[in-house]
């Protein structure tokens, strides 16, 4: 019998160094046996082991350590198995859970597992003939004017999101008209939501300062409220919808209605999510997804209803912080709406100054300004 014994090449693991596979071979058969893993015998641990060689020569008896081995006998089978052991490590989780359905699970388990297997390959079959329809597109149309194309595109991203624009208006009220906003039915269900803003006294207003319940921008709307009741009527109308407007642009996805607060009319709630959200599959489930391009929807009816509240000139810096933009995308959709921009000296607190950009709705309207998109055509290029 040939004995061979093998030993774990990591030498720093103080775990694997000890590690051994003692092999022995005959002309019928070969064992094989470890000091490690399941095969592993217990007593190892528990106790030491000792060998002793009686030299016959001196008469005396040399000590030295021992391991036990369960040797066991390996067999060509055991190689299939040892293949069918390492297929199973590399699968995954979910291959796994898949494999124990298809064995032992229930006929609605198998049935589900079935049907997702399909979508999978239904999904497969359209990557591909879309990547195959790509590559057709590529050949015949060519690299240079695809990209060409996609520029003209993105120039035109930001009207995609603007409420329509009458260029020819002869008053500021008429380019951006208050019933492209809000519909009458909309506009009456407004009626009893403001009503709150309609009431509010000065009291209030530094109840809501001090909570921080309310943007800058609607805080100083409900300071310069009118005292004409129809005025004081519409504006508190107005300036409820624009802070909903802003509450609902800082969340990202809206799972349910009930979501968007307490107190929104049906009609209101049904807009907000038909106008100003996508709706997207997720883990089976359908949920309203407030994109970057709706954000940037939401923005532009802001700066129209915030025109229309004071007398179509805003603070657009103010309204900027409300809506956490930045200033260069503020100004980019300001002058995609055409607002003149020009920047004024505000006085603060303690004496401070600064400066802000304001954005006026004057007639006629200023000619319309291509945005800069040079980093999105380098990201094409």
């Amino acid at each position: 019998m040939r004995f061979t014994l093998y030993k774990n090449s990591d030498s720093t693991n103080p775990r694997k160094r000890t590690q051994r596979i003692l092999a022995a071979e005959t002309d019928r058969l070969c064992y094989v046996g470890n000091n490690f893993g399941t095969g592993a015998l217990k007593c190892n641990s528990l106790c030491r082991h000792f060998v002793g060689i009686l030299n016959k020569t001196t008469g005396q008896m040399e000590v030295y350590d021992a391991e036990l081995f369960n040797m066991q006998p390996l067999f060509s089978d055991e190689s299939v198995e040892s293949e069918l052991t390492l297929e199973s490590e590399i699968k995954t989780f979910r291959e796994k859970m898949d494999s124990c359905i298809e064995a032992f699970g229930t006929t609605k388990q198998k049935r589900a597992l079935n049907s997702r297997r399909m979508n999978t390959v239904g999904s497969e079959s359209l990557n591909r003939a879309v990547a195959k329809a790509a590559e057709n597109i590529i050949d015949t149309k060519g690299v240079t004017a695809l990209v060409n194309d996609a520029k003209r595109d993105d120039m035109q991203d930001d009207s995609l999101y603007l409420p329509p624009c009458h260029a020819d208006a002869a008053k500021p009220e008429d380019v951006y008209k208050f019933e492209d906003l809000l519909s009458p039915a909309e506009y009456e269900a407004l009626q009893s939501p403001s009503e709150a803003f309609r009431n509010v006294t000065s009291e209030e207003i530094l109840t809501m300062i001090e909570e921080n319940s309310h943007c800058s921008f609607v805080i100083e709307a409900l300071k310069s409220l009118p005292s004409n009741e129809e005025s004081r009527d519409r504006q508190a109308r107005c300036i409820w919808f624009l802070d909903t407007l802003i509450k609902f642009r800082a969340q990202k996805v809206i799972k349910r209605k009930s979501a968007l607060g307490p107190g929104i009319p049906h009609i209101i709630s049904t807009k907000l999510l038909k106008h100003f959200t996508c709706l997207t599959y997720n883990n089976g489930s359908l949920r309203n997804l407030i994109s970057d391009s709706m954000k940037a929807k939401i923005t532009a009816y802001v700066i129209i209803l915030a025109l229309h509240i004071n007398d179509f000139q805003i603070d657009l810096t103010t309204l900027q912080r409300d809506l956490k933009l930045s200033e260069k995308r503020m100004i980019e959709i300001a002058k995609a709406m055409r607002l003149k921009i020009s920047k004024r000296r505000m006085s603060l607190t303690a004496g401070r100054e600064e400066d802000h950009r304001l954005g006026t709705l004057c007639v006629p309207l200023p000619p319309a300004q291509t945005v800069d998109r040079q980093s999105k055509q380098r990201r094409l290029t």
